[in-house]
């Protein structure tokens, strides 16, 4: 399979004393034509729209807190005590839905943060503070966590560092093809890459700039024949014409070409909106189409499609990976026990949830979460 190339920024701003940092060292030596640039203060290397952004490498210390939870534990909503580590902010590809577009609107460079063993340091003190509880961790909410990594190396720092850790999983979640510098470590179940997949038209339409559903479904092939475990997340879900061909085709892609026994989880995930992201898409005059479908507001805020449709499209396409094999461990992403309840048969708690899903890289008695 060829390599992908690199993402190649038009510039990279490096703050003023941390040019000689390991994030720094990797990213030069791996972009040596890309013209650099030392400053005092990064926030004058921000362009003034997101678009720009994307063509803009940052490289900073993060002065807030690494380790969050993942904001999916919003309240009413059941939630699988996912927590994130954000080692970077913004990535290469521009999809149609991505939330980035109001959440780093005033801030929209692609940024990788140099003080890599700090946030290493604050997950190492939170698993140490918690010896006997099993955590999830992942690194692709501000930021997809293998599109940077050829660049910058990250996955050499995190892949031993979890790899010896007993009681936490590192999720890299992705729609990259960028899998060679992870390649290079052992397999360990303690690091599990997971790839965002859609139907085959969303992803042509919607997903710009990131590899075909194919690319991506041939990547986690030969990290699943690396010896790591792999977990697929359908996410979001568009309510678009044809929605159950494309899905049922999308099921079909995975599983011939990745073994069901050796997936550590899949999630399944309605779109949602916040009014202030909308605002943001419509004013990008090429993002019309994801905003099509009429959409609700819920509980928490955002909307989604009517939850009638919600459930039947959950229901199919759960029905479809469980006739792949009834023992994938499967879950809902940010949805009320109401929808658990319809689409699963039972509401479970929070706890219950994340031992579900952490079931196939950790010895740990599970519940059912059967569909009845």
């Amino acid at each position: 399979m060829t390599t992908p190339a690199p993402w190649v920024p038009e510039g990279i701003w490096i703050a003023r004393g941390e040019e000689e940092t390991r994030v720094a060292r990797r990213v030069r030596a791996s972009l040596p034509d890309v013209p650099v640039h030392i400053v005092d203060d990064p926030a004058t290397a921000e362009p003034s729209g997101f678009a720009q952004g994307k063509r803009r490498l940052i490289l900073q210390r993060h002065g807030g807190t690494f380790l969050q939870h993942c904001p999916a534990g919003t309240t009413g909503m059941v939630c699988c005590n996912y927590l994130v580590a954000n080692f970077a902010s913004n990535c290469p590809f521009d999809c149609s839905y991505c939330f980035l577009q109001d959440y780093v609107a005033n801030n929209p460079a692609v940024k990788i943060f140099t003080n890599v063993d700090d946030g290493l340091a604050e997950i190492d003190a939170a698993l140490r503070r918690h010896p006997t509880r099993q955590f999830r961790v992942g690194t692709g909410e501000l930021a997809d966590s293998l599109a940077l990594d050829a660049v910058s190396g990250l996955t050499r720092d995190l892949v031993p560092f979890f790899a010896a850790r007993d009681n936490a999983v590192l999720e890299l979640k992705t729609k990259s093809t960028c899998v060679d510098t992870l390649l290079e470590h052992a397999p360990t179940d303690r690091v599990v890459t997971s790839w965002s997949v859609n139907a085959p038209q969303i992803v042509a339409a919607e997903d710009r700039g990131a590899p075909s559903l194919d690319a991506r479904i041939a990547a986690a092939a030969r990290v699943q024949a690396a010896g790591f475990r792999v977990g697929f997340h359908f996410d979001p879900l568009v309510a678009h014409e044809g929605w159950e061909r494309g899905y049922r085709d999308t099921v079909e892609r995975i599983f011939a070409r990745i073994d069901p026994a050796r997936v550590a989880w899949i999630s399944l995930g309605s779109l949602r909106m916040t009014p202030r992201l909308k605002t943001a898409i419509r004013a990008r005059q090429d993002r019309g189409q994801i905003l099509t479908g009429e959409l609700v507001p819920c509980a928490d805020g955002k909307e989604r499609v009517w939850r009638g449709m919600r459930v039947r499209m959950y229901q199919h396409i759960l029905g479809w990976l469980r006739d792949v094999d009834a023992d994938l461990p499967l879950y809902i992403c940010m949805e009320p026990a109401s929808v658990w309840e319809k689409v699963m048969g039972q509401a479970p708690s929070d706890r219950e949830v994340a031992r579900h899903v952490t079931q196939r890289t950790v010895s740990a008695p599970t519940p059912s979460l059967e569909p009845r």
